[in-house]
């Protein structure tokens, strides 16, 4: 009886260590960046922060593109999903055309819908294109026609409008034709934002707000 409980003594001494459920059947894993990677697993992708628990599961609306250009401004700038200042773009498709919002650390839609391209966030700020979507009238087989207006505005990190910066034009919105707009501007801080003109050069102009 006596070497019974000194056995049970000295198991009972012996540290334990568990091993947490791994991530398995993983294709790519982005760099980390303020807390947390995105991981792809087949089509999707997900998040998972420093300890390696899956933080966000994976779904199909992160934006990425493996050939995007990274010096542009942008969703086509974004080789792989991540987030800044706790805010990461995500995509819905609504009768062909792509529109983009932003969710946050818990996956949660903050931002809703509505940019046809979109800057991440910088300073507080973000840079994107929305639009005005007017009825004109009927056509002869009865479809409804509309008129667009775009612009190029600068928004807070609640998705309010700071500041209008451009018009773009030539944007067509029908899925056949539509090309998703390039953004032409970029914040660079507090003051000062960078356009890209016509001849695809850079200016350095000061906000206004």
């Amino acid at each position: 009886m006596k070497n019974k409980v000194t056995f049970v003594c000295i198991f009972l001494m012996i540290p334990f260590f568990t091993i947490a459920q791994a991530l398995t059947g993983i294709d790519e894993i982005a760099p980390y960046n303020e807390g947390l990677a995105a991981i792809k697993k087949g089509g999707q992708w997900g998040f998972m922060n420093t300890k390696g628990d899956l933080v966000i599961g994976f779904r199909d609306d992160l934006v990425w593109d493996h050939t995007g250009d990274t010096s542009s401004f942008g969703i086509m700038s974004l080789t792989h999903p991540t987030f800044k200042q706790g805010k990461c773009p995500v995509k819905k498709m609504v009768e062909g055309i792509p529109y983009y919002g932003f969710i946050d650390t818990s996956g949660t839609l903050v931002i809703d819908y509505q940019f046809l391209n979109v800057a991440q966030y910088e300073n507080g700020y973000f840079t994107g294109i929305i639009f005005e979507k007017t009825l004109k009238g009927e056509n002869e087989f009865k479809l409804k026609i509309y008129d667009y207006t775009f612009h190029e505005v600068l928004m807070d990190s609640s998705g309010n409008i700071v500041e209008y910066l451009a018009k773009p034009t030539n944007i067509q919105m029908t899925s056949k034709r539509y090309k998703t707009p390039w953004l032409r501007t970029k914040l660079l801080n507090d003051n000062l934002i960078a356009v890209r003109n016509e001849d695809n050069m850079l200016e350095i102009k000061k906000l206004t707000q």
